[in-house]
C-alpha cells in the first residue's frame, strides 16, 4: 500500500464533518487545534489566512487550505494577529442580507487515536492555489455540498469518499511540487531509505541493526539521526505504523482481532490489544464498535 492510500485509511476511522459557511463585511474566526484534519475550499469572494507564526496569506476563490494534522489558525475578512479573533460559531453560519465570500469547511476529526504520522512531518497548513488544480477541488467542494443540502441514501459513504478525495487531489498537488509520495515527507536521504522498509513491511519486527545497515550508518548515528528528523526512535515510529494501519483494519475489516494482530506482528491479540489502548485510549473492540456507530456530521 503507498503512503497516501494508508493516509487516507487511518483518517477514514475518525468522523466527516462539513459544512457551508457565508460571511459579509467585516467579520473573521479563530479555528482552535483539534485531532485530525480539515480543508477549507474558497467558493466566492477574498479572506485572509492567519497563523501564529506567519504573515497574514490572502485567499480567493479557488484556494483550499489543508489543515494537515489540527494546527490552529484563523480566516478572516481583513489581515490581523491570530489572538484577535474570536472563536469559531457553531450550528448553521449564514450572514443576514448580501453574501460577499462563501467557503467549504470539513474536517475528519478523530474520537480515538493520532493524525496519521506521515501527516504530521508535512506543514501544518498547506494551501493550494486557485491557479494550480483549483478547478478539481471546487467541483468536488460542490458536490459535497450537493450533497450536504439534502438528506439521501448513502449519504455517509459518498461524503467521506468526496472528503477523501478532496485532501487526496490537494496532497498531491503539493508533493508534486515539494516532494515524493514515496513515503513521510523529509528531506533526508537516509531516514528516507529506512522508511521505506518500515511501510513496505511493518508487521516485520525490525531491529534498528537492521535498519541502520540499510541506512549505512552505526546504529547509535542512526538513532539520534532518525529521531531527530521524525521526532521519535525507530521502535516508536514502526509501532505507530502499525497501530494506525491496525485501525483502518478494524474500522474496514470484520477479520477477528487474533487476524488483526497477527497481521500486524503482534505475538498475542493481548499484546495487540494492550498497545492499542495505549496509542487510541480505547480497546480494539471497542474501537470497532464506536466506529461503526460513527456518522457524517454537518457542523465542525
Amino acid at each position: 500500500m503507498d503512503i497516501l492510500s494508508e493516509m487516507i485509511g487511518s483518517i477514514r476511522t475518525g468522523q466527516v464533518y462539513a459544512r457551508r459557511v457565508e460571511e459579509a463585511g467585516s467579520w473573521g474566526w479563530c479555528y482552535d487545534e483539534f485531532t485530525g484534519s480539515g480543508f477549507h475550499v474558497v467558493l466566492r469572494g477574498q479572506a485572509w489566512l492567519l497563523t501564529e507564526d506567519a504573515p497574514p496569506r490572502a485567499l480567493r476563490a479557488g484556494d483550499v487550505v489543508l489543515i494537515t494534522s489540527g494546527a490552529r489558525h484563523g480566516l478572516s475578512s481583513e489581515p490581523c494577529a491570530l489572538y484577535d479573533l474570536p472563536p469559531e460559531p457553531t450550528g448553521p453560519a449564514s450572514a443576514p442580507g448580501p453574501v460577499d465570500f462563501e467557503f467549504l469547511c470539513g474536517a475528519y476529526r478523530l474520537p480515538h487515536g493520532k493524525v496519521h504520522h506521515y501527516l504530521t512531518t508535512l506543514p501544518d497548513l498547506i494551501v493550494a492555489s486557485s491557479e494550480r488544480g483549483g478547478p478539481q477541488a471546487v467541483t468536488l467542494a460542490e458536490l459535497l455540498l450537493a450533497d450536504l443540502s439534502a438528506p439521501r441514501p448513502g449519504a455517509e459513504a459518498t461524503r467521506s469518499a468526496l472528503a477523501d478525495l478532496l485532501l487526496m487531489h490537494v496532497l498531491r498537488q503539493w508533493l508534486q511540487e515539494n516532494g515524493t509520495a514515496d513515503g513521510p515527507y523529509t528531506d533526508d536521504p537516509v531516514i528516507a531509505r529506512a522508511l521505506r522498509h518500515i511501510h513496505s513491511a511493518p508487521h516485520r519486527n525490525w531491529a534498528v541493526a537492521e535498519l541502520s545497515t540499510a541506512a549505512g550508518m552505526s546504529r547509535t548515528a542512526f538513532t539520534r539521526r532518525f529521531t531527530r528528523v521524525l521526532g521519535k526512535p525507530p521502535r516508536d515510529y514502526l509501532t505507530d505504523v502499525r497501530l494506525s494501519r491496525a485501525a483502518r483494519l478494524l474500522r474496514e475489516s470484520d477479520a477477528p482481532l487474533v487476524a488483526v494482530a497477527r497481521e500486524l506482528g503482534y505475538s498475542s491479540e493481548f499484546a495487540f490489544g494492550a498497545a492499542f489502548r495505549r496509542a487510541h485510549g480505547i480497546s480494539p473492540g471497542r474501537f470497532r464498535d464506536t466506529s461503526g456507530t460513527e456518522r457524517v456530521s454537518t457542523t465542525w
